[in-house]
């Protein structure tokens, strides 16, 4: 091979969402202020709300006449001030956590800390991407300690034809619901650079990208039906179609140039789009430079050192969270799975501490097929799909920034029920989760744990 990266291009063919939310604290008062709304004001550790209250009283005399008298009710909330702690499984801080209560919102610092001035008592969410959010009733006197747990994701991929045949679809579902399946990942924009439903983003239009397959809203509200977290895959710097029509975003081969931060916004429009449509999980595949031949022929166009290569990559993902966050999806990234288990970017921009400091979720590829004769001593390293995902894992976990979930793609092709059950078992003992890739999206119930 040419370089340990150069293998890692595939070689197959081609619960509603989490966001940070604002608790209100639903106080019930009656009648309204001289606008038509509850007037309210915090006053040193209590909350005052003002209602008018309005009573007709009536004089009789040889002319009646009507007079209203207005009074108003006074009450008072108290106020505390809001301290605590998020750890995750490890007992360690957890950082970037959200802790929203009565309209106020704080995030935990690096140790997992938080503290809000002054709320009422009452309930408190707990929120961070990729991670089980909790609602907390809290009494207002009580100094806080949250365990947060990630999302733990067991995922098939739906293929674009799977979708698109209900019987197929179906069966999937089917498959899910016998299974410890607990998510399905599709596709937005594949490997070939057409983009798989009818979608409004201009670039895709004028590229003639369009080969709409599937119908998302139905699809993501069938895997709602089953209890399912739905991601989508965007495709980001490969792309054929791409590369091919509009030769001024092109880097060399089927690539764009992802240093040329105009070329970021095509896969950040259909991101965005996906995200509206009701996805919870945006991940982007081929977030990266070439490796192999490619990587030859853009070398004069490509970043000299390993850290310009990541920081373009990073910079790229970073405005992804940044449009993504606030609409409240979550952001994942798959990345080769050789750059957790080697000190450098292997020519592609990939590096795990720098990559999971930009995302929520971070994906290596832990295919045993592409490995290089040798690896950890196996002559055949596909021969051993358990040790060689124990490894990748080991790796990946003390090199990912405090807080970034690790997922691994786990490869399903090639493979009998008994050698996929192999990799699976090595990430569940670690409880990290795993995706299955299948480019054909086959999948048997004697592949996959039971619920």
């Amino acid at each position: 091979m040419t370089g340990a990266a150069a293998q890692y291009d595939r070689a197959m063919p081609a619960v509603p969402r989490a966001a940070y939310v604002v608790v209100a604290l639903g106080l019930v008062v009656s009648g309204c202020s001289a606008d038509g709304s509850a007037a309210a004001a915090i006053d040193g550790g209590t909350t005052t709300v003002t209602t008018p209250a309005t009573a007709d009283t009536t004089t009789t005399s040889t002319t009646s006449t009507t007079s209203t008298t207005t009074t108003t009710t006074t009450t008072t909330v108290p106020t505390f001030p809001l301290r605590g702690v998020v750890t995750g499984p490890d007992g360690a801080g957890l950082p970037g956590v959200s802790v929203a209560a009565g309209g106020e919102v704080a995030t935990t610092d690096f140790a997992g800390s938080f503290w809000i001035a002054a709320v009422p008592a009452g309930p408190v969410q707990v929120e961070r991407f990729a991670w089980l959010s909790q609602t907390i009733d809290w009494d207002g006197q009580a100094t806080l300690e949250v365990d947060l747990e990630p999302r733990v994701v067991r995922a098939l991929r739906a293929t674009p034809a799977t979708i698109a045949d209900p019987e197929r679809f179906d069966a999937l579902l089917e498959l899910a619901d016998t299974s410890a399946v607990n998510a399905l990942i599709f596709d937005t924009k594949d490997e070939t650079g057409k983009v798989r439903y009818a979608t409004n983003v201009e670039k895709a239009l004028q590229l003639d990208a369009v080969n709409a397959t599937y119908d998302p809203v139905s699809a993501i509200a069938l895997a709602r039906e089953h209890g399912l977290y739905a991601i989508t895959r965007v495709v980001s710097f490969e792309d054929e179609v791409w590369s091919t029509r509009d030769p001024a975003a092109k880097l060399a081969g089927y690539w764009v140039d992802p240093t040329n931060e105009e070329n970021w916004e095509y896969p950040l429009a259909l991101a965005v789009e996906a995200c509206e449509l009701g996805f919870d999980e945006i991940q982007f595949d081929y977030v990266r430079f070439p490796a192999g031949r490619t990587a030859v022929a853009a070398r004069s166009r490509t970043p000299d050192t390993g850290a310009e290569r990541v920081a373009v990559i990073q910079g790229f993902l970073t405005e992804a969270k940044a449009r993504l966050h606030p609409m409240g999806c979550a952001l994942s990234a798959d990345i080769f799975a050789i750059v957790v288990s080697t000190p450098n970017d292997q020519g592609i921009g990939q590096s795990p501490e720098e990559l999971s400091q930009a995302v929520d979720a971070i994906s290596p590829m832990v295919y045993p097929s592409h490995y290089s004769p040798g690896w950890l001593g196996f002559p055949d390293p596909n021969d051993y799909p358990g040790p060689v995902t124990a490894d990748a894992i080991d790796d990946a976990l003390p090199r990912l920034a405090p807080g970034t979930v690790l997922r691994p793609w786990l490869q399903a092709f090639w493979y009998t029920p008994a050698q996929v059950r192999a990799g699976i078992d090595e990430a569940e003992s670690r409880g990290v989760g795993w995706m299955l890739w299948h480019a054909r999206g086959s999948y048997t119930l004697d592949s996959l744990p039971q619920p």
